[in-house]
């Protein structure tokens, strides 16, 4: 990828979905699509996302009276362990973990955690601090919400696809583990312009249309049930990896209310095929309405459809924060080849 990766980078969407952890390997890809049409997308959404357990960003030592401690740090865990059950109860929020160490009366807890797909199982002893109230030390995460751009919808095995990376800790960078999650059609009321060295962002609400709810959270996107009806809404056609050239293309986005608009890109450079990628290839926007308004790209503009030759080539992922009117794109096959199960 020469050169690019040395430009500084973010996850373009709201600023909780911020650098994601890449895996790059050598994998090919594995599936073909041609001849697959899907539904164009480019609307803002919003998502309301809920963890699989709680995800421990941070440990930190408190006083107990007459040292510092860390009960979570001293047996074992450490951050980005996703804590799933203490005593045996399942922990789907803060306020639970709270509980269970508010309530222990400084008795050891058997803390069930995952770390890197591997479940374990840690004895914890809370400890008072000097408050009187049992700590474990850990700082953890349960929820997020934000906005994005919904790259396409496969009303065939009716599922919307969109970021084109995953939601991760804005702390740790670690992908979320998905509990649940509910995606709704939002409304963009403002625009904060990039410049160099910060990325402008799309300002907006939440409407109570309800488009569906999230069902993967994948380094290449995030995918979903579709619950409403998608009508008069253009077809396109899925292409091949091979069909992404260096040359003029356009990116579908919505910067103004619930309009989406056509703007002017390039694709200046092919980076890579790694199917687990979302930097496939780096775009540059031409367009001067976006350059004028947005300068260049914006956080919420993730997922946003990359079209060229009238097919569907990516999605926006990243913007370079050193030069706000380039970024990356991730290839559409390595989305569609994620939203299989």
């Amino acid at each position: 990828m020469g050169d690019f990766l040395k430009k500084i980078k973010i996850i373009i969407s709201v600023a909780l979905f911020i650098t994601s952890v890449f895996c790059f390997t050598t994998t090919s890809f594995a599936a073909q699509v041609d001849g697959k049409y899907v539904t164009l997308g480019g609307e803002t959404f919003g998502v309301k996302f809920y963890n699989d357990g709680v995800i421990i960003v941070q440990l930190e030592d408190f006083y107990d009276g007459e040292k510092y401690v860390c009960p979570a740090k001293s047996s074992g865990l450490a951050v980005n362990d996703i804590i799933k059950k203490a005593n045996g109860d399942d922990i789907k929020s803060n306020e639970d973990l709270q509980k269970t160490a508010y309530e222990c009366n400084g008795e050891p807890i058997s803390i069930e955690f995952e770390r890197n797909g591997e479940i374990l199982e840690r004895k914890i002893t809370p400890i008072h601090n000097t408050a009187g109230s049992y700590l474990l030390g850990a700082w953890v995460r349960d929820s997020c919400a934000g906005i994005g751009t919904i790259t396409y919808y496969d009303t065939d095995n009716n599922y919307f696809a969109a970021l084109g990376h995953g939601i991760c800790d804005n702390d740790t960078n670690a992908l979320l583990p998905l509990g649940f999650g509910e995606v709704v059609h939002a409304n963009i009321s403002s625009v904060t312009k990039s410049i160099i060295g910060k990325a402008g962002s799309l300002n907006g609400y939440f409407t109570n249309d309800k488009i569906g709810n999230l069902t993967k959270n994948t380094d290449v996107g995030v995918f979903g049930t579709i619950n409403s009806i998608i009508n008069n809404k253009e077809k396109i056609e899925i292409a091949d990896f091979d069909e992404i050239k260096v040359g003029k293309a356009s990116i579908y986005t919505t910067i103004n209310c619930d309009e989406i608009g056509c703007y002017d890109v390039e694709i200046t450079k092919i980076c890579t095929s790694d199917s687990e990628s979302n930097e496939n290839f780096v775009i540059k926007i031409t367009s001067d309405k976006l350059l004028e308004e947005c300068g260049g790209i914006v956080q919420g503009m993730s997922g946003s459809p990359i079209v060229q030759n009238g097919k569907l080539v990516g999605a926006v992922t990243h913007v370079f924060l050193n030069k706000t009117n380039e970024g990356y794109g991730v290839a559409i096959q390595n989305m569609v080849e994620h939203s299989v199960d």
